[in-house]
């Protein structure tokens, strides 16, 4: 039984409604099994074809019953299953959303596509069988035992002492089973995962000239997957066949007792019958579920990592003593003794520091010295494990609140381009902005002259199946919607790390001119954009070490110029 189970939205009104059908199929399926024995009995003590029509009416009228009932139960177990899968479905992109990329990084963003895209349907196709098959195992076979007993206490015996044996057997069955189809899981979030990074960094592959060798490397991952999944479908082919012949034996088992009974004339021939059609029944739906373990096994899997996801440890909101006001030119931030742990790993201890109005503040370091760290606790993904934000006055656990970030513009140094127009894409944070609004973004950004040469024009898709961007491109759509979105607060991680010089050149001198009068924070390991800046922040240790201008650095001889000799003093890019 599942877990979580009696955490669904209307679980325990489906579970009553689906018990009470069953305990009506299950006495539809004894009176099915009382009066078809009774019929071959009637026909073959030769009674008249009037009573044996009787008992084949009845026995109709009660199969029928049962097979609407089943029907129904059915019914109802797929319209529960549906709305709790989409429920959980918006409640897993909302978390996903609240967690912000830090869960992207934790579980990788192959697997959660996967999730989302294959795992929600399995999730709803385990909840769809899990309560009927359930609640069937439970109750038919009490049912049927019951009535056996009541008829036969040596056959109610029998049937009490095989059961167990058989479960013992589905069991055995399904421990094996279940490493094999772990394994499979394993293998196919790996080939998601590599899929789906192999597709991001397509376009990188094919300017290094790698693009045919990593055709191996996909056939290697996509090959283990086939292997894994072929033993999976061996047990999964083995366990069914193991299931069916254990559940026939069990059949025979009651048979053989009955026929040596009645053959000792120690018992009738219908009761022996309607036990002997009873049996097969009483033994289905620990076959059923037993085979529907292998249906729905990818199915809990996928629902533990659903609620693995959802469990994790949401932001709690700072108490706002007044609402956050726009950033302008007179506001004033700061970071007082901010520490940050990232799986027992700190990254920050006792960092400050002060963002004033509307000035462009550079963010240098070598790699790993927090710079990426810095932009995500600005924007809030990241919280501090401890220290404060005091934003102009008000003192804040963190900056995870809607009134900070509603002020932000966050530009990444891999925009995600999604599979849709480029209008669509452009105005994808402001739906409502006109044609106009779109036209007047991407000609800021140089958009225009590049969308003028494609058939569509701003209809033109763009993104995974559509037409292939640069990473200049690129991250001309991100600064495109960062200024439909009117922000005051611009973040950039590394916006152009992986750009070739001639691109960042190209792309640096339009972007410098919709910097001004806004609070920039540029994070870069790039010497020559520092020289744009207002303000420089040296870090090194998850400490800021130097903070001042380009040319006020240069006279303190420190951090900064070890920077600028290690990179050929801004040269080398």
């Amino acid at each position: 039984m599942d877990k979580y189970l009696l955490q669904y939205k209307g679980s325990k009104q489906v579970m009553v409604l689906i018990g009470l059908l069953t305990v009506v199929q299950s006495i539809a399926i004894v009176i099915q099994a009382i009066f078809l024995a009774k019929a071959i009995t009637q026909l073959f003590q030769g009674a008249d074809w009037s009573e044996a029509l009787r008992s084949f009416v009845i026995f109709v009228v009660a199969n029928s019953l049962r097979h609407v009932i089943q029907w129904a139960k059915e019914r109802i177990s797929y319209r529960f299953a549906d709305l709790t899968a989409k429920d959980y479905e918006q409640q897993l992109l909302k978390k996903i959303f609240d967690l912000g990329p830090q869960v992207v990084g934790k579980y990788g963003s192959g697997h959660l596509v996967t999730l989302g895209l294959e795992g929600v349907p399995k999730f709803r196709k385990y909840l769809e069988l899990l309560i009927p098959r359930t609640l069937a195992m439970a109750i038919v076979p009490f049912v049927i035992v019951v009535y056996v007993f009541a008829l036969d206490i040596m056959s109610a015996v029998t049937l009490i002492i095989v059961l167990p044996i058989l479960i013992i057997f589905l069991i055995l069955i399904g421990l094996v089973s279940k490493k094999k189809i772990d394994e499979q899981m394993d293998t196919y979030r790996l080939l998601s995962r590599h899929f789906v990074d192999s597709l991001r960094g397509i376009v990188t592959l094919k300017y290094l000239g790698r693009s045919q060798a990593h055709e191996q490397s996909i056939a290697i991952v996509s090959n283990k997957y086939r292997v894994a999944t072929n033993r999976s479908l061996r047990y999964a082919f083995l366990s069914s066949f193991s299931l069916d012949f254990f559940a026939s034996l069990s059949v025979a088992v009651v048979a053989v007792e009955l026929g040596l009974r009645l053959i000792n004339g120690q018992i009738l021939l219908e009761p022996s019958l309607a036990i002997l059609i009873l049996a097969p029944e009483f033994f289905s739906p620990v076959r059923e579920l037993g085979n529907d373990f292998h249906a729905t096994a990818d199915g809990k899997d996928a629902s533990l990592q659903i609620h693995s996801i959802l469990e994790e440890e949401t932001t709690v909101q700072p108490v706002i003593v007044s609402p956050i006001a726009a950033w302008n030119d007179e506001s004033k931030m700061e970071l007082r003794n901010v520490e940050v742990k990232i799986d027992e790993q700190t990254i920050f201890e006792g960092l400050d520091l002060e963002l004033h109005g509307f000035t462009k503040v550079g963010v240098i370091g070598h790699s790993g010295a927090g710079k990426s760290t810095l932009i995500d606790v600005l924007s809030g993904f990241t919280l501090p494990t401890d220290g404060s934000c005091v934003l102009d006055g008000q003192e804040l656990l963190h900056l995870a609140t809607a009134g900070w970030q509603k002020q932000i513009a966050y530009i990444p140094q891999h925009p995600t381009i999604f599979p849709d127009t480029v209008m669509g894409n452009i105005r994808f944070y402001e739906p409502d902005a006109t044609l106009q609004e779109v036209q007047e973004a991407a000609e800021r950004v140089g958009l225009d002259q590049l969308i003028a040469t494609f058939p569509a024009g701003y209809e033109e898709r763009i993104g995974a199946g559509g037409r292939v961007l640069s990473g200049g491109e690129e991250q001309r759509i991100a600064l495109a919607r960062s200024l439909l979105q009117r922000r005051q607060i611009l973040l950039f991680d590394e916006p152009t790390a992986h750009l070739d010089i001639e691109t960042e050149h190209e792309l640096k001198q339009m972007m410098l001119p919709l910097l001004e009068d806004k609070l920039v924070v540029f994070a870069t390991h790039r010497i020559h954009w520092m020289q744009e800046m207002d303000t420089i922040v040296v870090l090194e240790n998850g400490k800021v070490v130097e903070t001042g201008s380009h040319e006020q650095l240069l006279q303190q001889d420190g951090a900064y110029c070890r920077l600028l000799e290690a990179r050929g003093r801004g040269h080398a890019v």
